[in-house]
């Protein structure tokens, strides 16, 4: 209760959601002698699989025996996700003191939710200079909260696309401004460029930090991963080869994320990561509502033997990576799908081919979704498209056969109901 009245209050410290700028969060942080300054960091940033490679290499470094702080946004199914320190969630009450004395510096002062808790964070991880820090940006990244860093070990650039364009002024709504925006302020260490959807963004990202004086390392030109037979691939940079076992988490996409997250801490020779950590390491990935199978659980039981699965993609490029692993199964698909409001419904369903129904739902919770009789109208060119009022009401209708999966996907904020409703 303590903390759920802190959050409310410190939501009401500025008129708008997101602002983007530097001034109100280096401002506050100077009041608490710039705790920023005190860590070690990877920044990661991208549109996708931002998550998947931290929690790739979170998952490594811990078999390496290495305390990780880890920062990440938005949460799924409590804010305590988005503060991991000494590899373990903040609890309730160690988040509220956290906050409250965020709170009584800033005195009021205007300031987003995301600065407030972004120095929150920085405050807490300077307790632990010798942890790593994992810090994901939130939109974009050059006028990001998580941006105002002076030096970090790495700056990983995961896959961009096509996402938060109504934040963007609409003659500079191009993928070529949204590369900019992430990549242009990147500081001057290492760069990891994961697997980019063209080789046109890639080359774009190459001519935006050109001038960057960091070492540069790109997705098949100084590393690459090929599947393997018998349940293994092999992973290949400047040090040699890895033979490794197929992840815990599931699609192509994810060996993507491994294996920038693998690239990313052996080029940091000082963390001297051997081949074994990184072996027992992808075999324990947790990823929240990335193609995550739901195994038991209240909705589980209304699918019975059927698999349930739940991913938070929102957007084009994130419908492409999971389409091309449902058509890696030889069986049905259905799929349930909510969305907020401001993303292209009608773009993110184009990826998704040979489903068998689809059924359109109410996110419920978000004010800021699009109704899902609105969403079904929207997508009226699809067969079999439904729409239901609840996630259980649409499971049950779905005329499922043996070994059709269902799917819950669309946006995140649904995955963390559906997650917490489980």
């Amino acid at each position: 209760m303590k903390l759920q009245k802190i959050i409310s209050r410190l939501q009401e410290l500025h008129p708008k959601e997101i602002d983007l700028s530097l001034d109100r969060i280096q401002s506050l942080c100077k009041k608490f002698g710039n705790p920023q300054d005190k860590i070690k960091a990877i920044s990661i940033v991208g549109t996708n699989g931002k998550y998947s490679t931290i929690q790739a290499m979170f998952s490594i470094l811990k078999e390496a025996n290495f305390n990780c702080n880890i920062y990440t946004s938005p949460h799924i199914k409590s804010i305590n996700e988005r503060f991991v320190f000494n590899n373990e969630e903040l609890n309730d009450e160690d988040l509220a003191n956290l906050l409250e004395e965020i709170e009584e510096t800033n005195s009021g002062e205007p300031i987003t939710f995301f600065e407030i808790l972004t120095a929150a964070y920085f405050l807490k991880a300077s307790q632990y200079p010798d942890n790593i820090n994992l810090i994901e940006s939130g939109l974009f990244f050059r006028f990001d909260a998580t941006n105002i860093l002076k030096n970090n070990l790495a700056s990983v650039v995961t896959s961009i696309g096509l996402d938060h364009l109504d934040w963007l002024p609409e003659n500079e709504q191009t993928v070529e401004k949204i590369i900019f925006e992430k990549t242009s302020s990147l500081l001057n260490s290492n760069i990891i460029v994961a697997k980019q959807s063209t080789n046109k963004i890639k080359e774009n990202i190459k001519k935006t930090i050109s001038n960057n004086r960091s070492n540069k390392f790109f997705h098949n030109e100084n590393y690459s991963f090929t599947m393997q037979e018998n349940d293994f691939f092999y992973y290949e940079d400047q040090f040699g080869g890895i033979k490794l076992p197929m992840p815990n988490v599931k699609g192509q996409f994810q060996l993507e994320n491994i294996s920038t997250a693998i690239a990313t801490l052996r080029i940091l020779k000082d963390l001297k990561i051997k081949d074994d950590h990184i072996k027992k390491g992808i075999l324990k990935i947790n990823c929240i509502a990335r193609l995550q199978e739901i195994k038991s659980g209240k909705l589980k039981d209304l699918v019975k033997n059927h698999q349930l699965f739940v991913d938070g993609s929102h957007n084009p490029l994130g419908a492409k990576v999971l389409n091309e692993y449902l058509e890696s199964l030889d069986c049905e698909k259905h799929i349930i799908l909510g969305m907020m409001a401001n993303k292209d419904h009608k773009e993110y369903m184009s990826f998704f081919k040979d489903i068998a129904t689809l059924t359109t739902i109410d996110i419920p919770n978000q004010p800021n979704s699009i109704a899902g009789k609105e969403l079904q109208d929207k997508l009226n060119g699809f067969e079999n498209v439904n729409y239901k009022k609840s996630i259980e009401e649409a499971i049950k209708s779905i005329p499922v056969k043996e070994n059709d999966i269902i799917l819950i996907t669309g946006s995140l904020y649904l995955a963390g109901e559906v997650l917490n409703l489980n």
